[in-house]
């Protein structure tokens, strides 16, 4: 007995460590055990920040379109260029003339708990997350060529469009690389004109890559959600690519194609780089440096006669996985935004959520009534459960007998439990299989919670103002954990006593996980527990009363 109590307090210290240690973690305090995301990537990082800047310009792939290590010239570390901050109601974007590249993207409606915009793109010693583009096949203007930026507007205004036109010239091959930014957009139009000034004809190939560090975003200990590169095609639909699988050269990539996109997903958010559809174009992933990882396309312009200009465009998107939004924007975007296996079952019920948000305006309520409607849904299956459950309580007492009598004797004891089930007419599997029937569709509603950038910022009422993030005073998970305690207290108690033990502290293991997961998914936990107890009390009572009904008639 006193060992028992010895590991439940340390148990119990153990909790309130870790408890201690996630509520510093979550006030922006460090962490005890875990370095932060910031000291990761400082630590991590750091060289990575500094291969950004240097000429890490790919080769040109092969007609496997294979990703081939990278062929870094023999130049010094990048020269520094402009910064060009151009704004529009959807993004701040600076755009970095030494190389022309897309160097820092903060997303204006987009806010972290702060209230500041979220930053997409990013390059400091601490993080690295860039679009760059340029030409390979000869010494040719790329992501370390200095460009000169055209005069003009920075800022959208009340105009639809607004262009950032960048130009650089090599050995007598000119570059213009023209950003295109359009209002209520996270899509930027990029045009590329090649004109061959030289004497000799050209045959270029034009590469759209992400660049990232490998560090996640910080995140909760209880749950993960993927960040790393993707590749689509319409032969291979949608293909994650682990950080870890390219740095151990085990990275796939779909074969070459004139369609697809490449993209950097993260929880929430991504960016992807679309060519013109119809242009024959290869993929490629590569590890540059110590955690820096690239994704990207090359498409072969053909040759280029003296004198002559080819021009081609993509598209680069960066904002959050808005899912009907980007069904808009190219085939098999929406994909980004991961529901795993079961996105048969995920995508119709985001849907519904939609729909139901669209008719309350509301998330949080909209979370409510569409747990309500799966729960109708399954009601039959649910009160089957039940009834089982409740048949198997009244027989709690004989079959705790039987076990009693063949303590010693535990194939007479299967025998005489299995007459039992026959003569009652119970199933002792009856309340699981309606269940099991029903996890995929409420694990799939627990992906379609986590992954919906719509819930951020998104208030319930009340102390709820952020549905995902977790409740500032974690009155839900108090509510779940006695929800849980009163249904483990209608269901039969477990003939084991360590079995019974464990099913009382389930509760508080869930409480205490549920403390650190958005508040949107413990409202979904907590309703479909309150619909689970009403449903459960009304069925043992309606057995209640079969049961005194057939009393008085005996």
């Amino acid at each position: 007995m006193d060992i028992k109590r010895t590991i439940l307090w340390v148990i119990f210290a153990m909790s309130l460590v870790l408890l201690y240690d996630n509520w510093q973690r979550a006030t922006g305090h460090p962490s005890m055990f875990f370095p932060s995301a910031n000291q990761q990537q400082a630590a991590a990082s750091g060289q990575a920040a500094n291969a950004a800047t240097q000429g890490d310009v790919p080769k040109a792939a092969g007609a496997s379109a294979a990703a081939a290590p990278a062929a870094a010239p023999q130049a010094a570390a990048q020269p520094a260029g402009e910064q060009i901050v151009v704004t529009t109601d959807e993004v701040r974007a600076t755009i970095d003339t030494a190389g022309g590249i897309l160097s820092r993207l903060e997303l204006l409606n987009q806010y972290e708990k702060d209230g500041k915009p979220v930053v997409l793109f990013e390059r400091d010693s601490a993080r690295t997350y860039v679009a760059r583009s340029g030409l390979i096949g000869g010494d040719l203007p790329n992501h370390t060529t200095v460009f000169t930026a055209a005069p003009g507007p920075r800022t959208l205004g009340s105009a639809d469009t607004l262009e950032v036109a960048l130009t650089a010239d090599k050995g007598g091959i000119k570059l213009v690389k023209t950003y295109i930014f359009r209002k209520g957009s996270y899509v930027v139009d990029t045009r590329f004109a090649v004109t061959n000034d030289g004497t000799q004809a050209i045959s270029p190939t034009l590469y759209l890559e992400l660049v990232r560090d490998g560090s996640k975003i910080e995140q909760s200990q209880f749950y993960s959600t993927f960040t790393g590169p993707a590749v689509y095609s319409d032969a291979n639909k949608y293909h994650k690519i682990k950080f870890e699988d390219i740095a151990k050269g085990k990275a796939d990539v779909p074969a070459a194609a004139d369609n697809g996109w490449v993209a950097m997903v993260q929880h929430y958010f991504a960016s992807a780089w679309i060519p013109q559809t119809g242009k024959q174009h290869s993929f490629y992933v590569e590890a540059i440096d110590a955690n820096l990882f690239r994704v990207g396309i090359q498409q072969p312009l053909g040759q280029i006669a003296p004198g002559a200009t080819v021009t081609t465009d993509a598209r680069l998107f960066a904002g959050p996985q808005e899912e009907r939004m980007l069904e808009k924007i190219t085939p098999g975007l929406e994909l980004v935004k991961d529901y795993g296996w079961l996105t048969v079952l995920a995508k119709p019920i985001f849907w519904l959520l939609e729909k139901l948000h669209g008719f309350l305006g509301n998330w949080g309520w909209s979370i409510i009534l569409l747990t309500v409607l799966i729960k109708l849904v399954f009601f039959p299956l649910s009160a089957a459960s039940y009834r089982s459950m409740g048949k198997m309580k009244d027989l709690q007492p004989r079959m705790t007998a039987i076990r009693e009598r063949h303590k010693g004797d535990p194939q007479k004891m299967n025998q005489e439990m299995m007459a039992l089930y026959r003569t009652e007419k119970v199933n002792p599997l009856g309340g699981c299989l309606p269940i099991v029937i029903q996890i995929p569709v409420f694990i799939a509603l627990y992906w379609v919670l986590l992954s919906s950038v719509e819930m951020r910022g998104a208030p319930w009422l009340g102390w709820i103002h952020d549905l995902s993030v977790p409740d500032p005073f974690y009155i839900l998970p108090i509510v779940m954990a006695v929800s849980m305690f009163v249904q483990t207290k209608l269901n039969p108690t477990p003939p084991d006593p360590v079995q019974a033990k464990v099913m009382m502290v389930m509760p508080l293991v869930f409480s205490f996980m549920f403390f650190f997961f958005p508040a949107g998914l413990v409202l979904y936990w907590v309703v479909n527990n309150v619909l689970s107890i009403a449903q459960q009390w009304q069925i043992n009572r309606m057995l209640g009363k079969g049961r005194a009904a057939a009393a008085a008639k005996s």
